[in-house]
C-alpha cells in the first residue's frame, strides 16, 4: 500500500495499538495493554469500551461515528501518533482488526488481543472450537445459517442484537429445526454474564442482553430442509418454472466449473439461479453473479439465493451480451440460456480472464453446433449426457430417456 501524506516518515513506526478488551474491562487486560492504553494520545473505540477504560485512559477519547466508517479516516488522519484502537475480543475474529488491516500495514500495528466471544462461548459448553461451525450473524443475513444446518451438528453465531436470537429460532422452527437446543451466552468474560437454553419450536426467552453469542445444537424432524454438502442438490430446493439446469447436468457443470476459493462466477442465463447457488456453496467466499432477462425468473433467483443460504447472490436482470458491459471480471462462466443468441458466447469469451474456465451446455441444434464451431477453433473438451430415468408404463416401469446435452467446457490461456 504506498504511503502518503503524514505516515511517509513513520512508515515502520508502530503507531497504532489495537487491544482486545472482554467485558471484564481492565482487570482482564495484561501489564503491557494497560502501559499502550494509558500512553495513547488518542483512544478509539465503542462507547461501551471507552467506558470500560475509562480509569486508565489519559489520551483524548474518540468514539466511533455513527454510521460506521469502514474507511477509518479519523483514525488514518492521526498516522504518527500514538494511537489506540480497542476492540471486543480478538480484533482478527470478526472485528475491527480486519478493517484496520486493510488500510494499515502490519509492521505500523501492535496488536495485544484478547478471548474471543467464540473461545469464550466454547469454554463455558465445554465444546471443541475445531469440530464446530462458527458464523458471524452481526449485521448480517441470517439465511446464512441455512447451510450449515444439518442434524447433530453444533454452531456458535455472533448475532447482532438482543432481537437475533428469537428470530433465528423462528427461522429453524420455520425450516424443521424446532427440536434444536439453543443457548444464550450473554454479555461473557463479565459481572453480568449469563447462560439461558430453550428448545428453537418453544423458544420464550426475554430480555436478552444485545451482547449475546448463540449456541446451537442442530435437531431437525424428517422433514427439514436439509442443504446436502455435496455438488447436484435436488431440484425440488429451487423454485423454478421448468426453466433449470437438472441435478445430475448440475453437477458435472459444477466438476466442469472447478470452483477455487475467492472466485466469481457469471451465471449467464440463469434461469433458477441453480447453478450460482451451487457454486457460492462451495465455499463462503465464493460469488456469483446471476444474468437474467426474464424479471419474474430474475425475482425467483433471489428468493432461491436466500432460501438456500447465499443472499449475497447478486442478480442482474438484463438480456447477454448487453446486460455483461461493465461487469467484475470473472474466473469462470457459466453460459446456460440463451447461449446461442448473437454475440453472447464471444462476449463470454473476451471477458474471461485468463487461465479461467467457460463451460457451455446445449440442448438446441443450434446451440450445438456453435459449441462444436468453437471448440474446433479453440479446444477445449467437449461431453455429451446423455441420462434416462424409470417411469411407469402401465403397470410396469421403463427407461424414458431425458433430452441429451452437449457440453463445452474451456480454460482460457
Amino acid at each position: 500500500m504506498p504511503a502518503e501524506g503524514p505516515r511517509c516518515a513513520k512508515l515502520n513506526s508502530r503507531w497504532l495499538t489495537i487491544v482486545g478488551i472482554g467485558e471484564d474491562g481492565v482487570a482482564g487486560l495484561g501489564d503491557e495493554a494497560k502501559r499502550l492504553i494509558a500512553e495513547a494520545e488518542f483512544v478509539f473505540g465503542g462507547t461501551r469500551h471507552l467506558a470500560l477504560v475509562a480509569s486508565l485512559s489519559k489520551g483524548k477519547a474518540r468514539a466511533w461515528p455513527t454510521p460506521f466508517d469502514a474507511e477509518m479516516r479519523d483514525v488514518l488522519a492521526l498516522s504518527g501518533r500514538r494511537v489506540c484502537v480497542l476492540a471486543s475480543g480478538d480484533p482478527f475474529f470478526h472485528g475491527v482488526g480486519v478493517t484496520l488491516a486493510r488500510k494499515i500495514p502490519p509492521q505500523e500495528m501492535q496488536v495485544i488481543p484478547a478471548a474471543s466471544a467464540f473461545s469464550l462461548a466454547a469454554a463455558r459448553l465445554g465444546w471443541a472450537l475445531q469440530d464446530i461451525e462458527t458464523i458471524s450473524l452481526h449485521g448480517r443475513p441470517l439465511d446464512l445459517v441455512r447451510p450449515l444446518l444439518h442434524p447433530g451438528s453444533r454452531i456458535l453465531a455472533l448475532t447482532s442484537d438482543g432481537d437475533a436470537p428469537a428470530a433465528i429460532a423462528r427461522l429453524l422452527t420455520e425450516l424443521d429445526f424446532g427440536a434444536s437446543r439453543l443457548t444464550i451466552l450473554e454479555a461473557l468474560g463479565g459481572p453480568n454474564e449469563r447462560l439461558r437454553s430453550a428448545r428453537a419450536g418453544a423458544f420464550d426467552l426475554e430480555k436478552i442482553n444485545p451482547l449475546n453469542v448463540l449456541a446451537v445444537e442442530v435437531d431437525s424432524t424428517s422433514e427439514a430442509r436439509i442443504l446436502p454438502l455435496t455438488s447436484g442438490l435436488a431440484d425440488h430446493l429451487f423454485a423454478h418454472d421448468g426453466q433449470i439446469t437438472k441435478r445430475e447436468v448440475r453437477a458435472i457443470t459444477l466438476s466442469a466449473l472447478a470452483p477455487r476459493r475467492g472466485e466469481l462466477l457469471w451465471d449467464i442465463g440463469a434461469g433458477s439461479g441453480s447453478i450460482g447457488i451451487e457454486w457460492m456453496l462451495a465455499h463462503p467466499t465464493m460469488r456469483a453473479i446471476a444474468i437474467e432477462a426474464d424479471p419474474a425468473r430474475a425475482a425467483r433467483i433471489r428468493r432461491n439465493g436466500s432460501a438456500c443460504g447465499v443472499p449475497g447472490l447478486a442478480v442482474v436482470e438484463g438480456s447477454a451480451p448487453q446486460a455483461l458491459a461493465g461487469l467484475e471480471t470473472p474466473g469462470a462462466i457459466f453460459v446456460g440460456g440463451g447461449g446461442s443468441d448473437t454475440g453472447v458466447l464471444e462476449t463470454a469469451i473476451e471477458a474471461l480472464r485468463a487461465g479461467g474456465r467457460l463451460v457451455a451446455n446445449a440442448v438446441t441444434l443450434e446451440m450445438e453446433a456453435l459449441l462444436l464451431s468453437r471448440h474446433a477453433s479453440l479446444g477445449g473438451e467437449l461431453t455429451r449426457i446423455a441420462l434416462s430415468r424409470a417411469s411407469p408404463v402401465g403397470s410396469m416401469q421403463a427407461w424414458r430417456p431425458a433430452m441429451p446435452v452437449t457440453q463445452w467446457s474451456w480454460v482460457k490461456p
